[in-house]
């Protein structure tokens, strides 16, 4: 007798339901459209799992209702498609609500389906409505309580953010330096279209941030984070730190140098002329570049 837990059975795509306790909300139309064309020309070759459940009609006879736990994707392409029959493996004896929604955590998982937010989201449910700890959700997925804690940090994000992760607008790792702002809602919004605008990678956008924090615990007041971002830039491009200060008109900018070769190369990237060695400059007769030397900070 086959082992119906391992056996494949051709079900109606029709009598096939949806899992209500899909963690997954955004399929995407695209890709869902191209997955439709491939099973068109080749089949759904990934059986999808489902449980069975008995239902009597009004006149006493009974038919099957399938539930999904794992394959949504694939159905609902097979449907696209005008596919009447799915492979199926059905699941027995697996009515519990928590299993179902752990197994569709884990297949979306195992397939890399899930974005951040939705898996973040599907964490939450476990802990909250199934009552698990952080670590034994971890365990469940094969992952550290760590990955499951940061996953979770991220629904800490306005409602704005997370619509952008899903829609690719930025990623999973731009999430770090939004979170470094949490509690200053205005430079976060302000990181955030700085992001979008500029497409700053992670690592630019926490060096950001983190200016960000630094000025605000300084000047004790909102920063605008694209002066930061200015400074980032002229930071880098100089080699040497650099503050702007906006004042009611215009503002100053100040370059920090430590060294007399610091403020060759940084006149040399100013005035876009060679560097000039040392034994040249102090033969050079002009005072006012002697002077520049006991300066260890100036402004522009």
């Amino acid at each position: 007798m086959p082992d119906i837990l391992n056996s494949i059975f051709w079900i109606e795509v029709d009598k096939i339901k949806p899992n209500p306790l899909q963690p997954r909300r955004e399929f995407g139309e695209d890709r869902l459209r191209d997955l439709a064309e491939s099973i068109r020309q080749y089949g759904v070759l990934q059986p999808l799992v489902v449980t069975k459940r008995e239902i009597e009609r009004e006149d006493g006879s009974l038919y099957s209702e399938y539930e999904l736990i794992a394959g949504e994707r694939r159905w609902r392409a097979a449907s696209l498609a005008g596919v009447r029959q799915v492979p199926c493996v059905i699941r027995a004896g697996q009515d519990d609500d928590r299993l179902k929604l752990e197994l569709a955590i884990i297949e979306n998982l195992q397939r890399e389906d899930l974005n951040p937010v939705d898996r973040a989201r599907a964490f939450d449910r476990l802990i909250n409505e199934f009552n698990l700890k952080h670590i034994e959700v971890a365990g469940k997925i094969g992952k550290s309580r760590e990955y499951v804690s940061n996953s979770l940090r991220i629904l800490s994000l306005a409602e704005e953010f997370l619509n952008a992760i899903v829609a690719g607008q930025i990623n999973e790792g731009h999430t770090r330096p939004l979170l470094m702002l949490s509690g200053k809602p205005v430079e976060q919004k302000a990181l955030f279209d700085e992001i979008v605008a500029r497409r700053l990678t992670t690592r630019e956008a926490e060096a950001i941030a983190r200016r960000i924090a630094i000025e605000r615990a300084r000047k004790k007041g909102p920063v605008d984070p694209a002066l930061v971002a200015l400074e980032q830039r002229l930071s880098e491009r100089l080699g040497t730190r650099v503050q702007i200060e906006r004042k009611e008109v215009g503002g100053k900018v100040t370059i920090n140098y430590l060294s007399n070769e610091d403020l060759q190369n940084i006149l040399s990237v100013l005035t876009a002329e060679p560097v000039v060695s040392e034994p040249e400059l102090e033969s050079e007769p002009e005072t006012e570049t002697e002077d520049l030397y006991n300066i260890k900070n100036f402004s522009i």
